[in-house]
């Protein structure tokens, strides 16, 4: 077990972990809550961060196998198996940064009958499935906020807010991923809907996407676009 742990560190990218480290202390100097609160709300994300992964991801898996691709299936993506689908750079985004993305889900157009078309289905179902679990858990949180009275054990209180941040993480993923920059499934969209692949530009834009990304992050780009329509969903759902 040691022994995966150390190759796991030693996989990642030394830009990773100046990211990371970027990303820590600038939550430490401008983070409002004290090291309790932080602790527990992260313990409280957890269920939200595993539900929002693993659903988004299954999401383009059984989409892209439905429309007859059958590589998700041959990687053994078909699967709700959290394990199957987090990727642990995106885990920890989610759990430092507040925005983050699962292990991506590979296809082959090959197999659809219209790629373009089908290849916008595929990348539109993971954000789908995101919104369609915020819906659904936003329901739970009402109906137990409806029952609970004062002076209930801590522990409805504490399923309650689980359910509260199942619906901010998922709306958080669907939000991010919207963010037409590679390797998002933003991208995937807006290539298929105004069929960018036709232009020179697309290519080297899809190589460098990633670092892209992580340019637009580190500079709170991120933050500005998707906190104000996070806050605003959550406020409808909620």
């Amino acid at each position: 077990m040691l022994d995966k742990i150390k190759r796991f560190f030693n996989s990642m990218d030394p830009l990773f972990w100046v990211f990371i480290g970027i990303l820590i202390v600038e939550r430490v100097l401008n983070g409002t809550e004290d090291l309790g609160e932080a602790i527990i709300s992260r313990i409280l994300m957890l269920p939200g961060i595993v539900i929002g992964i693993s659903l988004h991801e299954a999401g383009h898996a059984y989409t892209s196998y439905w429309l007859g691709d059958p590589t998700p299936k041959a990687q053994g993506r078909l699967s709700l198996n959290p394990l199957r689908h987090i990727d642990p750079m995106g885990f920890l985004f989610l759990l430092i940064a507040g925005f983050g993305w699962g292990r991506p889900v590979e296809i082959n157009p090959v197999f659809y009958k219209s790629k373009r078309r089908d290849e916008f289905i595929v990348s539109i179902a993971g954000v789908t499935v995101n919104l369609v679990v915020a819906i659904i858990f936003s329901f739970i949180a009402k109906g137990i906020a409806a029952t609970y009275q004062s002076g209930a054990s801590d522990a409805i209180y504490y399923l309650y807010m689980i359910c509260v941040y199942v619906v901010y993480m998922n709306i958080l993923l669907m939000v991010f991923n919207l963010i037409p920059c590679p390797p998002l499934d933003g991208w995937g969209i807006v290539t298929q809907l105004f069929n960018l692949k036709k232009y020179d530009w697309w290519l080297p834009v899809y190589r460098r996407g990633s670092l892209i990304l992580m340019v637009i992050i580190i500079f709170g780009l991120t933050g500005r676009i998707i906190s104000p329509i996070v806050s605003a969903l959550m406020n409808i759902l909620m």
